[in-house]
């Protein structure tokens, strides 16, 4: 019988997304670009995942270059993986602020090996996208910045998700990373296709580090208000 580690690394090695993409945007698969990030990631969900039980999930938006681009993990950068998680990385280290937030929020949950035990994150989109700038720069870029990226990637969404629930997700609760136009794609994909009973949307830990720092205390504890239901 296979795990729920198990079953999110067998997910993560078969990601690829064959369709068509919008001329200058580029879909970043992680998994298929560098073998070390395949066993990183499977590190980690062995140590934190491989059990039977049921979690609840967090959706994020989409991979990051610095977070789950580089490990495979999301929300988890090179510092947080190897601080942290105590898993060991070679290479360039990255540093991803919404990182920083989501380890904070799992400390106040009460550690590393609960919150795991209670919760698993991925994202809408479960490939990430960039687009260079004028400067030939590469820069992240969201399923939702433009109308045909989220055309072009909307049935693999659709799909990701659905898959993800047989992992053994609870579908009472789902957590939304993104007050603005991610909770606004779920909560549509969810009227259509009925994944969930109820959806609870939070701001984005990227916004509260860029915009919200000083308060960032604040959002840490609606974090967890809003996590009580799992408590």
């Amino acid at each position: 019988m296979r795990t729920f580690a198990d079953k999110v690394i067998e997910f993560n090695q078969a990601l690829d997304f064959r369709g068509r993409l919008p001329e200058g945007i580029r879909i970043m698969n992680p998994f298929k670009e560098d073998a070390k990030i395949t066993t990183i990631s499977a590190y980690f969900y062995k140590k934190y995942y491989n059990d039977y039980n049921t979690r609840r999930l967090i959706l994020g938006i989409n991979p990051g270059r610095f977070g789950a681009g580089v490990t495979g993990i999301p929300f988890t950068d090179t510092k947080r993986l190897t601080d942290k998680c105590g898993i060991a990385y070679s290479g360039k280290e990255t540093h991803e602020p919404s990182s920083v937030f989501v380890y904070d929020v799992i400390e106040a949950y009460g550690g590393i090996d609960k919150f795991y035990q209670d919760f698993y994150i991925t994202s809408i989109c479960p490939l990430g996208f960039t687009i260079s700038d004028g400067k030939g720069n590469e820069k992240n870029y969201n399923y939702y910045d433009s109308k045909e990226l989220t055309e072009a990637v909307a049935t693999f969404m659709v799909d990701s998700i659905k898959t993800q629930i047989g992992f053994g997700i609870q579908t009472d609760i789902c957590y939304c990373l993104g007050t603005g136009e991610n909770e606004k794609f779920l909560r549509l994909m969810n009227s259509k296709s009925g994944f969930f009973k109820e959806i609870i949307a939070l701001e984005h830990p990227r916004y509260v580090m860029q915009y919200k720092s000083k308060l960032k205390q604040q959002y840490i504890d609606k974090y967890i208000k809003a996590f009580g239901k799992v408590i």
